[in-house]
């Protein structure tokens, strides 16, 4: 019988001569990661990929930022596989007739070494895939992991896979099998239940535009780019949108609580309809053609939704994770993906050269994640996802700070201006904002920065 998904029982195995040293499972930006590193290390490792490529079953609308590339990839820009250096960064908030717009740009983030990038994830994940497969890796394409392998003392020992006779033996395991990881949950290593309060929904289109337009409504030139994020246009449901420019394409979506969708009764194309019709937005995507619609689950619940990352023979990493930063102006989670991968890549390394998988063994992998920026970052901004898909954020704080603005550079002449005192109380009644509400989440985005 050929298994349609994972399993939900580990299969006990007795000894054998390992297939592999490490088998990584999942090619995204993790999992390239990770076996690009053990291969350097000279042991043997499989990349194991449910699609027929890496990146086939990938959706993305986002930026890559490159600075983990500097240690992975040495003069990455080079060679990696880019849409358009991002040298705009904008944060738009907005009601159904208002838009407040902070807009960055600087050309120090248009030449090396390069601040961030938009990619489309099938060229960027067969890109880093090659690499892996460059340095040795085994690249196992079109087969899913159902169940894990143990030994009779509970380890991980390695994958069944779909194919006939398919298991994988290996000393370390390896899961970045996306969000919702089966091999994290059958390990033990996820809490169970609550998932979805940890979850979003990822809606996006692809719409063509010849490139010049796309340069000059966006107001770049070159391999310029521009990224906008966006709070205020998912009716109240927990979430924001976006909107990337491409070479001759722009990703315009929404991102949504996997909650607030079940209970808001609202579909999430509309939303997009929604935020493709605002004043602030038609006007740069007009004429565009749908090319790709997509959907995907990401895990942005932080620092609190992360499982354990270590487990005897095993290592969890990427999205599988939960390793998305999701804190307000920083929406990243490739660059989270590749530092993890590779740490757990070189941890997996260093056990193999010590004789030691357990636990106590892959223990280094923790530690390098809480040097470097993958942990140190959630660790310090734990408190921000949850303040900004909370109500007040979503619901009441777009109209406030947009009529705030708005009472600011009205002229209602002859009546003399009002001062800034009145114009805030008045704009916090009208939205429902309690000033000792917006103080305390002041603050706690000011700790969340500090």
């Amino acid at each position: 019988m050929t298994y349609a998904g994972p399993d939900s029982r580990s299969t006990v195995v007795g000894e054998s001569t390992r297939t592999f040293d490490v088998v990584v499972v999942g090619a995204g930006p993790a999992g390239s990661a990770a076996a690009l590193e053990v291969a350097r290390a000279g042991h043997s490792v499989a990349l194991v990929e449910r699609g027929p490529f890496p990146g086939s079953k990938n959706v993305y609308g986002g930026v890559v930022y490159g600075r983990i590339l500097d240690e992975l990839v040495p003069r990455w820009w080079e060679r990696m596989p880019v849409q358009r250096w991002v040298t705009r960064r904008s944060t738009m908030v907005m009601t159904p007739t208002q838009a407040l717009t902070l807009d960055f740009r600087t050309q120090d983030w248009g030449r090396p070494p390069y601040n961030g990038a938009t990619a489309h994830r099938a060229d960027l994940d067969s890109w880093l895939a090659e690499l892996a497969v460059e340095a040795g890796a085994v690249l196992i394409p079109s087969t899913v992991a159902t169940g894990l392998l143990r030994d009779a003392s509970g380890a991980v020992v390695g994958v069944r896979t779909d194919r006939p006779d398919g298991d994988l033996t290996a000393g370390v395991v390896i899961a970045c099998d996306g969000v919702n990881s089966f091999l994290a949950k059958e390990a033990g290593m996820y809490p169970v239940g609550g998932e979805s309060a940890h979850l979003t929904l990822g809606v996006k289109q692809t719409l063509a535009l010849p490139r010049q337009t796309i340069e000059e409504r966006f107001g770049v030139t070159g391999r310029d780019g521009v990224d906008i994020e966006i709070l205020g246009c998912t009716r109240g449901i927990p979430g924001g949108g976006f909107l990337y420019t491409n070479l001759d394409s722009v990703s315009i979506g929404v991102v949504l609580g996997l909650e607030g969708v079940r209970d808001g009764g609202t579909r999430p194309e509309e939303l997009v309809a929604d935020l493709k019709r605002h004043p602030a937005i038609a006007p740069l995507i007009k004429g565009g053609e749908q090319i790709e619609y997509s959907a995907h689950l990401i895990p942005e619940g932080g620092y609190h939704a992360m499982p354990e990352l270590v487990g005897d023979g095993m290592l969890v990493a990427g999205d599988a994770a939960a390793m998305c930063l999701a804190a307000g102006i920083w929406l990243e989670g490739v660059n989270f993906a590749l530092g993890a991968g590779m740490y757990a890549g070189r941890a997996a390394a260093a056990a193999l050269a010590a004789g030691d998988v357990s636990r106590r063994g892959l223990s280094g992998y923790r530690k390098l994640l809480e040097d470097s920026f993958v942990l140190a970052d959630h660790r310090r901004l734990r408190q921000l996802p949850g303040l900004v898909l909370s109500d007040r954020v979503q619901r009441n704080y777009p109209g406030f700070v947009c009529d705030l603005v708005q009472g600011l550079f009205q002229v209602d002449n002859p009546l003399p201006k009002p001062g800034l005192r009145k114009l805030l109380l008045r704009s916090a009644k009208d939205n429902g904002v309690r000033l000792r509400e917006l103080a305390r989440d002041a603050w706690t985005g000011m700790r969340g920065l500090r």
